[in-house]
């Protein structure tokens, strides 16, 4: 029963509506009826700017990481409780309770996740995958794009240096859930109408 309290205060931590809040406060605007009405840090960007968005990133990626070091500190070792527990955090910034489950995409929460995941070997992987998410941004100019295989390569480098087998799979379940959610960037990207880094794209 205590392992399910861990992982109902991640989905309750994820929920906290920073993009949501940080566009209301900034303009009186309802970040959901902005661009691609999502309330993650992308879209915040387009409304509030460059300085907005890295603030909601960062507070993103405390939502996914918080609980699980505090259920650590709290003398949590069982790996699926602590994944379940994050992966809970990211279910929450997609689907907020307080938001009538209309949230983000979900990625600066999963690297928050992926950051805490594993107590020493999560800090290689975690920056290995912004450098991932910097090279294809770089080379092809979506951050959609940047963002799905970046967040794909984390489960092979959590397999590559012998992560126990949930902290694995809670990867790839992450992963799976961000290309859920990025379906119709998904879409534009095949049709060659997703819009560049720069530009006014729905990603």
């Amino acid at each position: 029963m205590t392992y399910m309290v861990w992982i109902l205060l991640g989905y309750l931590a994820g929920s906290f509506p920073s993009g949501y809040l940080a566009a209301l406060w900034v303009k009186g605007v309802d970040i959901r009826t902005v661009g691609s009405g999502g309330t993650g840090a992308t879209n915040v960007g387009r409304l509030l700017g460059k300085n907005w968005a890295k603030a909601v990133a960062v507070v993103d990626m405390l939502k996914g990481a918080v609980p699980m070091l505090c259920a650590m500190q709290w003398g949590i070792s069982d790996p699926w409780v602590i994944s379940l527990t994050g992966f809970a955090g990211v279910v929450g910034h997609n689907y907020p309770v307080w938001l009538s489950f209309r949230g983000g995409k979900g990625v600066a929460t999963t690297y928050g996740v992926a950051f805490f995941l594993h107590p020493w070997l999560s800090f290689l992987i975690a920056p290995a995958g912004g450098l991932v998410w910097l090279a294809v941004l770089k080379a092809k100019g979506y951050v959609s794009l940047a963002s799905l295989v970046s967040l794909w390569c984390l489960p092979l480098f959590a397999l590559l240096l012998s992560f126990h087998l949930p902290y694995i799979l809670v990867l790839c379940a992450l992963a799976a859930l961000a290309t859920l959610r990025h379906k119709e960037n998904i879409k534009r990207l095949m049709e060659g109408k997703e819009s560049r880094f720069g530009k006014h794209a729905k990603s």
